[in-house]
């Protein structure tokens, strides 16, 4: 099997399982412009040619002004152009006062992470709800997921994470992560073979958070034993953490 093949396999073994796409879904994807989004937004869109279900695709790209990150929204307008993907995009801010690093601190203020993510969110709710969509897309695959589950037993001492399908309760939208099945290093593997563009600056903080360190404790839990990433997977499907209604 082809690295095509298998990632597309895992991406509608998801549709299917966690029953992600309905009849005549709306669905908006957040693209941030990263390996994991632009897979996603091409995987939809491929998919959406298929006709069964009837859906159709959006995609929103955010960009934080006081952020020193950037993509080129150029290429990402040719992008979603060349799969017929109509394409938002919208620039905010936040407030840096109320910011901390990306490690929580004792002043009560929000990592800058935190406050960047809620701002992204807030926006794609917004478009979403004033488009008429009923699900909006997010690019988080099986590691994603993983490393969330395992920061949360770290530091909160539960079992959570972010499920595959999460219905919203405050409004008549649903949150789905159909790479949920896919593994970052085959979207690694696939974006080279795509020649997807990098973003032309990445993020200061992306190196400075408590992720980092949980990556290398999958990884080195994967040392131990190379079946731990579908057992701790398999404790949260048992435990139903991957859909929430």
């Amino acid at each position: 099997m082809t690295l095509d093949e298998r990632l597309w396999k895992s991406f509608n073994k998801a549709l299917g399982q966690f029953q992600l796409i309905d009849e005549d879904d709306k669905i908006l994807v957040g693209l941030s412009g990263g390996k994991d989004s632009l897979c996603l937004l091409e995987f939809l869109a491929r998919r959406s040619k298929i006709r069964v279900p009837h859906f159709t695709v959006e995609a929103l790209h955010v960009r934080i002004e006081n952020i020193q990150y950037e993509t080129d929204t150029t290429y990402l307008q040719h992008f979603c152009d060349s799969l017929g993907v109509p394409l938002h995009i919208i620039t905010t801010s936040f407030t840096t006062s109320f910011a901390t690093t990306p490690v929580a601190s004792p002043t009560g203020k929000k990592p800058a992470c935190f406050l960047c993510s809620w701002q992204r969110r807030k926006q794609l709710f917004n478009l979403a709800q004033e488009l008429g969509c009923t699900k909006i897309a997010l690019g988080h695959h099986q590691d994603d997921i993983l490393h969330t589950a395992l920061m949360n037993l770290t530091f909160q001492g539960q079992l959570s994470t972010m499920p595959a399908k999460l219905k919203m309760r405050k409004m008549p939208l649903t949150i789905i992560r159909p790479l949920c099945l896919c593994q970052e290093a085959d979207i690694r593997q696939y974006a080279e073979s795509r020649h997807y563009e990098k973003q032309l600056k990445t993020c200061p903080y992306e190196k400075d958070t408590n992720r980092t360190a949980i990556q290398e404790l999958l990884e080195h839990m994967q040392q131990l034993n190379p079946e731990a990433r579908y057992s701790l997977w398999h404790a949260l499907e048992q435990a139903g953490k991957l859909t929430e209604y």
